[in-house]
């Protein structure tokens, strides 16, 4: 009977070794298995930030900006009746496009700036015409394209044409960028000083800001009430009428 009793603990005993050991055997496994996922030691972490840069840098370019002058073809100048200039830009359209010339012929634009004036007291900002009288077209030039804006109804010819068949003179970058940059939104970018009436009719000034900024011209009419002033301005070879504020101009 002890015999028996003695048989049955020793099994026992084997039976909770044979648990326990089994139990650390599964242990020992899943510690290793965490360990191989885990990092090694001498492993630096590293992060793919890539995408989020390539996003970022997409969004920090900036837009480009539209520069007349980088825009296909080269820009003219085209003479038309004062006053007219409205009609001649609708006619010359028609023409290009009954004419299929949209691959020659870009562009035709009337040079317009903002300016603020005031009525019944008001103060109210309202566009203007640069130079009246002229047309910018921008265009590949050659012979149909100089006939499809040449014959337009309404254009008296081309600015820098001196002889019959020559090629018109586009004009420079600087004088791209003076009429067909942006002339503001009206605003007074800066306060200007009270001018003083001290000019005359015959008087030669120089133009201080505006698109004809560093432009000398000849005092035409004086509007003391209005303090402003029509000055001749030599433009693309001819002499024409501009109106201005007292304080955009100074004597020479």
């Amino acid at each position: 009977m002890n015999d028996d009793t003695e048989l049955l603990t020793m099994t026992d005993d084997l039976d909770t070794d044979a648990e326990t050991t089994t139990d650390d055997v599964a242990t020992d496994a899943a510690v290793d298995e965490v360990a191989a996922d885990a990092p090694a030691e001498d492993e630096a972490l590293s992060f793919d930030l890539t995408s989020d840069a390539e996003t970022t840098d997409e969004e920090e370019v900036a837009e480009p900006v539209d520069d007349p002058w980088t825009r296909p073809g080269r820009w003219y100048v085209v003479h038309t009746q004062s006053g007219y200039e409205k009609k001649v830009t609708a006619n010359l359209a028609a023409r290009i496009q009954s004419m299929n010339m949209e691959d020659k012929i870009y562009e035709v634009v009337i040079p317009m700036e903002d300016v603020v004036e005031f009525k019944n007291g008001r103060k109210q900002v309202v566009q203007r015409k640069v130079f009246p009288g002229y047309l910018l077209v921008r265009c590949e030039m050659d012979d149909e394209s100089w006939y499809c804006i040449r014959n337009t109804p309404g254009v008296t010819g081309f600015v820098g044409q001196s002889q019959k068949g020559q090629k018109p003179t586009p004009l420079s970058r600087r004088e791209v960028e003076t009429f067909l940059s942006a002339k503001g939104d009206g605003e007074e970018v800066q306060t200007r000083k009270k001018p003083k009436l001290e000019y005359e009719v015959g008087e030669s000034v120089r133009v201080k800001e505006g698109p004809f900024a560093d432009f000398s011209g000849q005092i035409a009419e004086i509007n003391a009430d209005h303090l402003k002033l029509k000055v001749l301005v030599n433009i693309f070879g001819r002499e024409t009428l501009v109106e201005m504020d007292f304080g955009q101009v100074a004597k020479l």
